[in-house]
This record gives structure tokens, C-alpha cells and sequence, in this order.
């Protein structure tokens, strides 16, 4: 079973299932074909984090490919620019080094350790092959396209401005409608060579040379030798207790921790007597996920440059402490949170082996930093833009350092085997999304499609807004947001699908039956999909 945000890249994972690949192999050629027409959301030029299930021996692995910040990035190289926040577009926003290609390798490198027999070049023809004759415009890419256009006083958008966007995605001069066909050649040409001379040539041979060149002739930052030292590594997931099963996610520098925690206070409220879809049930998720992004926000950066006590943050003594300052008459006032923002793809594949993949990939912003490096048709990330220039911040700008990063893969296991496969999109959306998925199918007893479908919240700031509201699809009850306001909730009520609330997908693993239900967000273009 394969769940993605696009049709495309799900038919490109089945289709690795088909020829005997496993989970992993699926996951890899559907976060290749992703990175092709999913270019608003993710691209080899971004980051990407696994979480992946083994199932002859039950053992979890997790993979962090996520790049550091150049040696040249330091807080004095902006303020000698007089900037007093790194640029969200731009070259000076790509300083951080693109990980998604060291990610597919990890990944491919693990999965032979399964006994796999497909080599990386296989999982990446039906993304050659895309890039190559083209394909049909989806509509979240329309979208982003028509809207990146747009003039904008600020610089954010109008991205037709930045080096090689308007020549790679709007080759006709104008935004491509729903079911134009988009050609990449520079991409496919990219793509096969790393299918014939390996990851590595993404940052030790000649594009990685190409994309740094360009980047120094064009004011950026990061150096070969950034792109050189570049590995993806290897990380012990995190791990709590949510009624009868264990939730699992990944440690700093993602967010996982916030989304366990999340479910760590949740798991001391008797969230099934709340009533699903209710005021109370928005409510108590809304206020357990102040709470968790409070430490997040206060703790959460890359692990190498700062002690981060996740022992105590999951441990379940402070999840009931947590609980109990939940009051259920009323909003907790906010401080002032970070602004993680994202464009992100999430998605998820269980073999017939029993192996579980739930994986993320991103650009961060919509597009990312906008550019695309010469003639490699790489689109680079901005994810560097999310550092802080303040020294005394969690987060702040540092020489080789990974920021703070919203992408969290999770997964929930009972006995020892995946039960949950499931993860969203979007930013400050994920833990909430996640909690909303986990709540439905383990308090409410939803299913997968239903849980997904199922309208949504959104609380914090997300994908470039500056208001930090709760935002609520229009198809809850009228009483609900109602209900809301009266506890203090700034409450803002959106259209009945809003793309707002990410895109999300699940599989549920029923063991007994040996069925796997697969779903996906009727706000993508995505399809779940099994043979």
C-alpha cells in the first residue's frame, strides 16, 4: 500500500511493490517523482526524514538527511549586509545544503540491507521519464504557480524575478493551467546522472560543482567543500506510550518531539468522552499543542550545539503535569512562538513483507528560495531562512549547524508492528494534523479515510501568515466555533477543504485480517492505492 499527495508518485511506488521492491524502494521512487511535479512542495534541492520499520527483526530506524548551514554563514555576514533576518528568498536563503538526495541513498542503502534487489537507478526512472516528456499540471501546482506570479510589494512572490524560475516553470511566459503539460529536461538530465554515477555526485563530483559554482557567481553562500562533508545520518527515534500503543517519531532537529508531546498529554485526558469533532475535542488538542510548542520553542534546535532535555519533555509524569494545566473552560494565553512555516510532502508505504515507511520531504516555503541553480534545473530550498539572527535565540545562525525543522515522520506500533502509518504537510499544521489523525482512529474509532477527511484545525501561524488565530474548516457544526470563542479561542471560520490544513494521508495495518486501508487528503492531488 502507497499513500502520497500525488497520483503520479503513488502509481510510481506500486509500481516498485510490483517488481519486488520493498517499502523502502516504494518510498524512494515516490519521493523521486515528487520532487519532479510537486516542485511548490519538495525537490532534490530540499530535505527529506524516514522513519522506517523492519519487520524481520522489529527494529526502527530512522534516517535524518537534512543539511547544514554553510561555513561562511555566519550572524556577522548578514548584519555586515545590514539584514536583520536571513532573506526567505533568494540566493542568500539557500544556505543551508539540500539533503534529499543523501536521503534517497540512506535509504536505498537500508533497504538493500532488507535483501532488496533494485538498484537506486530503477527507483528514479519514473521520475527521468516524467522530467523528461512532461506531465499534466496538478492543481496545487497551478495554484502555487499562479500565486508565485502574482506582484507583490514585499519581493515574496512575483518568483518569475529570481535566477531560472521563470525559464524552468513558466516556460511560455505565463503560469501553466490545470492539465497543461510541464517538460523539466535540465531536471531528467540531473536525475540521470545521479541513476548512473551515484548520490555522491550531488556533493563530491560534478553537480555538486555546478550547483556551487553557480551559487558563488550569483552572491550565495555554501562552498563545495559544504556540499562535500554533507552526509545523511543515522538517528534513534523517539518514543511514547498513547493508550495501548507507541507512538514514534523522530528526535531534534525536527519537531517530532512537539507532536509526541502532543499525544504525551493527551494520553492522561479521557479524550474519547469528549465527543469527536466537538468544541471540547478541538479544545483540548488545541491547548495540549500550546503546551507542547512552548517547550519547543524554548528547547528545539540541532542537538550537536545545545542540551535538549527530551527524557524529561516525554517522560509521562510531565505529560499529566502538562494535562492538568489544561483547563477546559478556557484559552491559555500564548506567548510569542516561533513562525515555522512549510511546504512539505508526506508519504507513506507498507510492504507485503510487513515493512513501514513514513517519510517527509521539503523545500520549506512554497518553491523554496525561488532559484534554480544554472542549467542543473535544481530549485533550492530556503530552509536556512528560519535560523535566527539573534545570538541569545534556540535557534540562531551558526556556521554548520541544522536549524530547528518542522518535518516529522510518524508512525504508531502496536505489539511491535506498525499500526499507523501517517504523517501531513505544513508547517506548525503537523503535530496538530497528527494529533487529529491519532485522536479519530484511536479515541473515536474513524477510519483512515474518514480520519483524514474529517474537517480540521489550525492553530499558530502557517504557510507565510502572519495571524496566530485558530482556524477551522467551515463543515464543523455552527455551534462549534461558537463554543470556542466563548474559552477565549480567536477563531476564524475557512471554506469547507481548505489547503490550508495540509494534505495528509494514513494506512492502518490490521494484522488479524491482514488488510491494509490506505487513505488520502481529498485536498491534494494524491491517491492511496494497493494491489
Amino acid at each position: 500500500m502507497v499513500t502520497s499527495p500525488h497520483y503520479l508518485a503513488t502509481q510510481a511506488g506500486v509500481d516498485m511493490l510490483r517488481k519486488g521492491g520493498t517499502a523502502l524502494d516504494a518510498a524512494i521512487a515516490v519521493a523521486a517523482v515528487l520532487a519532479v511535479v510537486y516542485p511548490q512542495m519538495c525537490s532534490i534541492g530540499g530535505d527529506n526524514f524516514w522513519l522506517a520499520h523492519e519487520a524481520s527483526t522489529g527494529t526502527l530506524h530512522g534516517i535524518n538527511a537534512s543539511g547544514r548551514s554553510g561555513e561562511k554563514a555566519t550572524r556577522a555576514f548578514f548584519a555586515q549586509k545590514g539584514l536583520s533576518a536571513i532573506p526567505l528568498r533568494g540566493p542568500l536563503a539557500a544556505c543551508t545544503v539540500p539533503g534529499v538526495v543523501s536521503g534517497w541513498d540512506a535509504a536505498h542503502t537500508l533497504s538493500r540491507s532488507w535483501g532488496s534487489p533494485l538498484a537506486l537507478a530503477d527507483l528514479l526512472q519514473e521520475a527521468i521519464a516524467l522530467a523528461e516528456n512532461g506531465f499534466a499540471v496538478a492543481p496545487s501546482l497551478s495554484y502555487w504557480l499562479h500565486e508565485d506570479s502574482k506582484a507583490d510589494p514585499r519581493g515574496y512572490r512575483q518568483l518569475q524575478n529570481q535566477p531560472g524560475f521563470a525559464r524552468t516553470f513558466l516556460p511560455t511566459g505565463k503560469p501553466a493551467h490545470v492539465g497543461e503539460r510541464l517538460r523539466l529536461p535540465e531536471l531528467a538530465a540531473t536525475l540521470n546522472l545521479i541513476a548512473r554515477e551515484g548520490a555522491r555526485t550531488f556533493y563530491e563530483g560534478e553537480l555538486g560543482e555546478r550547483i556551487t559554482r553557480w551559487l558563488a557567481d550569483n552572491g550565495g553562500l555554501l562552498t563545495a567543500n559544504d556540499f562535500a562533508r554533507h552526509k545523511a545520518e543515522s538517528v534513534t527515534p523517539l518514543r511514547v506510550r498513547y493508550r495501548d500503543l507507541e507512538a514514534c517519531n523522530l528526535p531534534p532537529n525536527t519537531q517530532g518531539v512537539a507532536s509526541l508531546s502532543i499525544l504525551n498529554i493527551l494520553a492522561h485526558m479521557d479524550v474519547a468522552s469528549l465527543g469527536e469533532g466537538s468544541a471540547d475535542h478541538i479544545h483540548a488538542v488545541v491547548e495540549a499543542t500550546r503546551l507542547a510548542f512552548a517547550e519547543r520553542d524554548a528547547y528545539v534546535t540541532d542537538p550537536d550545539f545545545a542540551k535538549i532535555p527530551l527524557e524529561h519533555m516525554l517522560s509521562p509524569e510531565h505529560g499529566r503535569e502538562l494535562a492538568q494545566r489544561i483547563r477546559m473552560d478556557r484559552a491559555h494565553v500564548p506567548g510569542n512562538p516561533l513562525e515555522p512555516k512549510g511546504d512539505t510532502c508526506w508519504f507513506g508505504v507498507v510492504d507485503a513483507q510487513g515493512n513501514a515507511v513514513s517519510a517527509i520531504q521539503s523545500i520549506f516555503h512554497d518553491f523554496g528560495a525561488g532559484i534554480v541553480a544554472g542549467d542543473t534545473g535544481v530549485l533550492l530550498q530556503n530552509r536556512g531562512s528560519f535560523f535566527s539572527l539573534d545570538p541569545g535565540h534556540v535557534n540562531t545562525l551558526e556556521p554548520r549547524k541544522r536549524t530547528m525543522h518542522t518535518l516529522n515522520p510518524p508512525m504508531l506500533r502496536k505489539d511491535g508492528k506498525p499500526w499507523l502509518v501517517y504523517g501531513t504537510m505544513g508547517g506548525e499544521g503537523q503535530p496538530q494534523t497528527q494529533a487529529a489523525l491519532v485522536t479519530r482512529m484511536v479515541d473515536f474509532g474513524l477510519s483512515p479515510h474518514d480520519a483524514v477527511a474529517a474537517p480540521r484545525w489550525l492553530y499558530g501561524r502557517s504557510w507565510g501568515l502572519p495571524v496566530n488565530n485558530l482556524r477551522i474548516e467551515g463543515r464543523f457544526a455552527p455551534q462549534v466555533a461558537d463554543n470556542l470563542r466563548q474559552r477565549g479561542h480567536d477563531v476564524e471560520v475557512l471554506g469547507s477543504f481548505s489547503d490550508l490544513m495540509g494534505h495528509a494521508g494514513a494506512i492502518l495495518c490490521d494484522h488479524e485480517m491482514g488488510i491494509l486501508f490506505g487513505a488520502t487528503d481529498p485536498r491534494s492531488d494524491g491517491l492511496a492505492s494497493g494491489y
